[in-house]
């Protein structure tokens, strides 16, 4: 979208708003650093870039507040459970608020009159016109350019390549839950200190995050960062089938299960079509509701 309306397809906006968790993959600071040197700043918009703090820092803190992440848990009584996604509120959503509430000259506590509002340009494509919402706040409405142009993934792909963009990385934080084998892989065998990170970090949220520890709330079970729930170090990121995963655990019940083993969790950690946590979605960024 920042392409399009740089190019004049789209009409020129205002501002872009990059929130950032402070734990993404080289890879993406690099392209946003591009984005930014060739395409954004020479057409004269601006990109925010906002943050809430480092969410692997804070994981890991005792002494500060942490949203939690979706882990994957092994109970003590063997059976799997998941802890609640709170990160995309925290970590994404709170930032680009707060950010939009300053760009309208409202900052918390102020009341945003009815007719003072942005409109908020939303990436999703045809393919996934069912996250399409509107927004949660009435200083915000949503816009979908991308399914207004009826442009699908695939159109996506075929102008970022024109532009020399192919290799547009996705999003996340590096060590996301939500990945899929395929991502772990590539962070495996391309990035070794990446890896390492991810490894340690793995291994440092067994028992929790470490504010709930630290406060007497100990996790009755384990955390990991991979579905399997075994240290990721040791995760079967290679077995990517559902026949091979069926041998180490009975959770697949579909050929969209073993998709989403491979290829992560389709709607990752989109701010405006997260699958968890559903009350901060309908919570003002300082939890007013609206």
């Amino acid at each position: 979208m920042l392409a399009l309306s740089a190019e004049g397809i789209l009409p020129k906006v205002d501002y872009a708003i990059f929130a950032d968790t402070g734990w993404e993959p080289k890879t993406v600071y690099s392209h946003l650093d591009r984005l930014e040197r060739e395409i954004a700043k020479p057409a004269g918009i601006p990109i925010l870039r906002v943050t809430s703090g480092n969410i692997r820092s804070d994981a890991l803190d005792p002494g500060h507040r942490f949203a939690s992440m979706p882990l994957y848990i092994l109970n003590q009584d063997g059976k799997a459970g998941m802890t609640r996604r709170q990160c995309t509120s925290e970590y994404k959503i709170k930032p680009i608020k707060k950010q939009v509430r300053a760009l309208l000259g409202y900052p918390y506590p102020a009341r945003i009159p009815r007719e003072v509002f942005v409109e908020q340009w939303v990436g999703i494509s045809t393919d996934e016109f069912h996250r399409a919402k509107d927004a949660d706040v009435k200083y915000m409405r949503n816009r979908h350019p991308l399914i207004d142009m009826g442009w699908s993934r695939a159109d996506c792909v075929r102008y970022l390549s024109s532009l020399g963009l192919a290799d547009t990385p996705k999003s996340s934080c590096l060590g996301c839950p939500f990945h899929g084998n395929a991502q772990w892989r590539h962070i495996r065998d391309t990035s070794p200190e990446e890896w390492a990170d991810v490894v340690a970090f793995d291994a440092a949220i067994r028992q929790g995050n470490a504010r709930a520890n630290a406060n007497g709330n100990r996790l009755l079970g384990q955390a990991f960062l991979h579905r399997s729930r075994t240290p990721l170090a040791e995760a079967p990121i290679d077995h990517v089938t559902a026949a091979e995963w069926a041998a180490l655990q009975q959770e697949l019940d579909s050929d969209e299960d073993a998709i989403v083993l491979e290829e992560g969790v389709t709607d990752g950690c989109s701010p405006w079509a997260c699958r968890g946590d559903a009350d901060a979605l309908t919570r003002d960024d300082f939890g007013l509701a609206t």
